[in-house]
């Protein structure tokens, strides 16, 4: 029997993978500027004409002064129409990472012996958080708050609540010795928090603590998972929007403390293995004067939601197990839920910033699959062109290495996503501000650059937010990285031998 063997592809740099890429170069250039090209002609025609040419083409239209004043006033009318209906530039003034106390570290041995004494009639699971750990991607330097430090750990509300105000007024404090903004000078504030909603609220404990205006706008958001972040930016988006010549103050957490889970369940027992403590406030203004001193500017904001579905819905869920312990449940599922949402927020966010030459391609592969041949490889965008850098959401290695794999990213893109959850672990919704503290702090970020923001949260959700750098950002003197960037990047193994 005849033995059969595919071709192999040419490699890197092969003379037909050379032309092949300027090829591509050359098509990308071509028709990401087609309009220009088509001008070209249009111009240097306009260039020949002479000025008896032009007073001769003016006597010819016969205008009389009240043509003319009435297009002078339709021409002002249109441009005062259209500047008043453009929606306002949202500006990131600043924002501030916490850094939990060295006295919270939870090195690898200290997790696994706790988990030992905690879970000694169950050695079955304190064998599966070891192989979870090995394999997370965390390092030795993650945060635990002092109540899970206690064996056994100690859930109480005061604890909780402990937790809450140290966070959260760490990093207000930083945000406002960073900005010089003062507490009457905030008009909205929205927090986000998923599983600690304490009465009165979080938002109400910033407004007691730093006796906010008793006009403020105040929001307060829970349940909603990792991606919350980025729900409260478009929030304060939607209000900025309304309130001219306002701030807007976003607080994004997730307290650790009553949500450690003591049982043995398996899907249970893995966020005690990746989340960590951590918080992030950012300022957004709307003022034109903040645009020269203001970070960035939000450009896109894009919510995908899929609970219509239930398998969606379930696959991040908060019950009780067989005993009666409470916990967040992660489905098997998840990692499938999460490539099909990201799949429905890229072809609504692709649109809006991919570069004309990438969306024709994907038109003709998706027109070809369905009129000539289904079997035909479907054409994967190359975000690379639309952003210079990816934060995506530290919520484990496969989330990081799915979305790696799925937009065809290089591991300079994935880099600020890996070491944040090596050296913070999972945070929640505050991962992303991490991330982008970790591009700064290697300074990375030129004026022009666009971030994409990319976050997963309980529901089932995928959100995305698009900034464009305003300004070449100056390596911070102070932040979460200051005393480890010069480590960074490291090597992460596939596993780590306990």
């Amino acid at each position: 029997m005849a033995e059969t063997t595919a071709a192999a592809p040419p490699p890197p740099n092969s003379p037909t993978t050379v032309k092949l890429k300027y090829v591509k170069l050359v098509y990308q250039y071509v028709v990401n500027h087609i309009l220009t090209l088509a001008l070209i002609p249009l111009l240097l025609s306009l260039l020949r004409v002479g000025p008896t040419e032009i007073l001769s083409l003016y006597n010819s239209l016969h205008l009389n002064p009240v043509q003319i004043l009435c297009s002078a006033f339709l021409a002002v009318l249109i441009s005062t129409v259209y500047f008043m209906s453009k929606p306002r530039s949202i500006y990131l003034v600043d924002y501030s990472c916490y850094k939990p106390p060295v006295t919270c570290r939870v090195p690898f041995s200290t997790f696994m012996e706790h988990s030992r004494l905690i879970l000694k009639q169950n050695p079955k699971s304190v064998d599966f958080q070891m192989r979870i750990l090995e394999r997370s991607g965390l390092g030795e330097e993650t945060c635990l708050p002092p109540a899970i430090h206690y064996i056994p750990p100690t859930p109480t509300m005061e604890a909780a609540r402990g937790e809450a105000e140290l966070v959260i007024f760490s990093s207000i404090d930083s945000l406002m010795q960073k900005t010089g903004i003062k507490p009457k000078d905030i008009d909205i504030l929205i927090v986000n928090c998923s599983l600690f909603s304490p009465t009165p609220s979080l938002s109400a404990m910033v407004v007691n603590k730093y006796k906010l205006r008793s006009n403020i706008k105040s929001y307060n958001l829970s349940g909603m998972g990792c991606s919350a972040g980025l729900i409260s930016i478009d929030l304060a988006r939607d209000l900025l929007q309304v309130h001219p010549n306002s701030n807007a103050l976003v607080i994004s957490t997730e307290i650790i403390t009553p949500n450690y889970y003591q049982g043995s369940e398996r899907a249970m027992l893995l966020p005690n293995c990746l989340f960590r403590m951590g918080g992030a406030a950012v300022l957004l203004s709307n003022k034109r004067r903040d645009a020269a001193r203001a970070k960035y500017r939000l450009v896109h904001v894009v919510r995908t939601h899929k609970g219509a579905d239930d398998k969606a819905y379930r696959c991040v869920y908060e019950q009780e197990d067989p005993q009666g312990k409470v916990g967040i449940n992660l489905s098997k599922d998840l990692m499938v839920i999460a490539g099909e949402a990201l799949k429905s927020n890229i072809t609504t966010i692709g649109p809006l910033v991919l570069p004309a030459s990438e969306q024709l391609l994907f038109l003709l592969t998706l027109i070809g699959r369905k009129i000539f041949n289904p079997k035909w490889k479907a054409y994967i965008p190359d975000f690379k062109l639309a952003f210079e850098h990816f934060c995506i959401h530290a919520g484990g290695r496969a989330v990081i290495d799915e979305l790696q794999r799925n937009l065809q990213l290089s591991a300079e893109h994935v880099e600020a996503s890996r070491m944040t959850l090596h050296r913070f672990g999972n945070t929640s919704s505050s991962s992303l501000w991490y991330e982008l503290g970790y591009i700064e702090a290697k300074g990375r970020m030129k004026k022009g650059d666009r971030v994409w923001q990319i976050a997963f949260g309980s529901g089932f959700k995928c959100n995305s937010a698009v900034w464009k750098c305003n300004r070449t950002i100056k390596t911070p003197v102070d932040g979460p990285w200051t005393d480890c960037i010069h480590r960074y990047p490291v090597h992460i193994p596939e596993i780590v031998k306990l």
